[in-house]
């Protein structure tokens, strides 16, 4: 009865909010709380929600991509199987904590500063309208700002899932590990080793690409997801399976296009873990990479793990537009159309 009560004095002061009547002088502590900051909140918490769902296809993607040894010639089923006899469930998790430390600010920052620039953007360019060329400028925008600021911990999650640990038996045919260096203990561990050997400009190996590659997937996945809602009927906007819906494909068309790039990032972040297969060659810059990429490894290296990408990216992206979509109701956050009003308000 208490939880009754309680919702029905939050719509009163949600309606008095809006209506701007007496009543909206009451708010509860979430409506109380600046605009931008629930953004952030609704982001980071469907982020975290939606890379914990794929987390060991993440994995398995990472070892196939930076071709670590004894999974390079494996699929995806074969890598999964392989991995649970040898490391158990928690293999697949491994560099999850890192993935997630690092998705909940990123995934804040990206949908939060989306939000901002396509206000700023609407408010102050309004030649442009507000079709779906503001989501792909303020979604590119967007993800530039989000990996700026949370690349070293997309750089230890990658080191702490490139490691393989033997843990149960033998990984390798000679019995050995499969790397020679030290098993990296967390991701504190990661940050000072890297941080030790190159200084602050080793934290941010293989930036380039992941700019690159972001700028296009960031734009293209907003405009694809907000253009494929704009066709659905208003009596269908609410519906989860719609939001999973558009948000598959919205992954799905915008990582295709930008795939490779992510293949010479990773390649980028763990080459000095790996022996050479470049004749030596190191990779100083992006269009470097995917020429010795091409040439050393073949081409379809630039697709290695783009199966598991796909079967990874249907359910990550559509559950993590569908969670903040969701996050956006149950925090109160106003629709478009009225944000600027409420915030001046």
């Amino acid at each position: 009865m208490g939880s009754s009560q309680q919702g029905s004095t939050l719509s009163t002061n949600v309606a008095g909010y809006v209506d701007g009547s007496s009543a909206g002088r009451e708010f509860s502590h979430i409506d109380a709380l600046p605009v931008y900051v629930k953004e952030l909140i609704a982001g980071g918490a469907a982020g975290a929600f939606a890379k914990t769902a794929v987390a060991p296809l993440e994995r398995t993607k990472i070892l196939l991509q930076t071709r670590t040894q004894g999974f390079h010639s494996l699929g995806v089923y074969q890598s999964l199987k392989k991995l649970l006899k040898h490391e158990g469930v928690a293999g697949f998790y491994k560099g999850n904590g890192a993935s997630v430390l690092r998705i909940v600010p990123y995934a804040a920052l990206h949908f939060m500063t989306y939000e901002q620039y396509r206000c700023w953007i609407v408010n102050n360019y309004s030649a442009l309208g507000t079709g779906p060329v503001i989501d792909l400028l303020a979604g590119s925008a967007a993800g530039g700002t989000a990996v700026l600021f949370t690349y070293p911990l997309d750089l230890a999650r990658t080191k702490l899932a490139y490691q393989v640990a033997e843990t149960r038996g033998s990984l390798g045919n000679g019995g050995r590990n499969f790397h020679a260096q030290p098993l990296y203990n967390g991701i504190r561990n990661v940050l000072e080793s890297v941080y030790r050997e190159g200084g602050a400009r080793a934290l941010y190996r293989g930036i380039g690409p992941t700019l690159v590659g972001i700028l296009p997937y960031a734009g293209l996945k907003f405009y694809i997801y907000e253009e494929l809602k704009r066709h659905v009927p208003e009596e269908h906007q609410s519906s989860i399976s719609m939001r999973l819906s558009c948000g598959a494909l919205a992954g799905l068309f915008g990582q295709t296009f930008t795939y490779p790039l992510d293949v010479v990032r990773r390649q980028m972040q763990v080459e000095h873990l790996q022996p050479s297969t470049s004749g030596g060659a190191r990779y100083r810059n992006t269009g470097e990479g995917l020429a010795i990429i091409i040439r050393y490894q073949g081409w379809r290296q630039l697709f290695a793990g783009l199966s598991i990408n796909y079967m990874k990216i249907v359910p990550s992206v559509a559950i993590g537009f569908t969670a903040y979509d969701t996050m956006k109701s149950w925090l109160h956050i106003p629709p478009r159309q009225k944000s600027r009003a409420v915030s001046a308000a």
